[in-house]
């Protein structure tokens, strides 16, 4: 189940709401990422983190996002093989990948039809769709 986050809610009560120990690196992260919606790559986070003057290691970030999707706090967007993004926006939505910028776009869920589904086995039930759109820009 994806928990948003109350408005008022500062990012220690998230973070100990989710079972997450609010250490200052987490906290510091968690500003970054989980305050507005937002689109990100871990490397991207990496450097945002650090060119704001507060060193964390690559582990460290790594660490904190799979923990933050471990705990339905950002869900992770695969929009090609190796390539991951991060994303705060935990509403029901899809997403626009271009891939010539490298940016990740949303798509409101009811823009996109699914009519059916495939069979799963009798102890498989669906948790979740998740489309990408790739897109680059027409020749002129």
């Amino acid at each position: 189940m994806r928990r948003s986050r109350p408005e008022h809610e500062s990012i220690d009560e998230t973070l100990r709401a989710c079972g997450i120990i609010p250490t200052a690196q987490r906290v510091r992260i968690g500003r970054m990422v989980l305050t507005r919606p937002t689109h990100f790559s871990a490397e991207q986070l990496y450097e945002r983190v650090n060119l704001a003057g507060n060193h964390v290691s690559k582990a460290t970030v790594y660490n904190t996002l799979g923990l933050f999707v471990e705990k339905d706090l950002l869900r992770r967007v695969l929009v090609g093989t190796g390539k991951v993004f991060y994303d705060s926006n935990m509403t029901a939505h899809h997403h626009f990948y271009d891939v010539e910028s490298g940016e990740l776009g949303d798509i409101d869920a009811g823009e996109i039809e699914i009519r059916a589904l495939p069979k799963t086995a009798d102890d498989v039930q669906i948790e979740g769709i998740d489309v990408v759109v790739r897109v680059r820009r027409a020749a002129s």
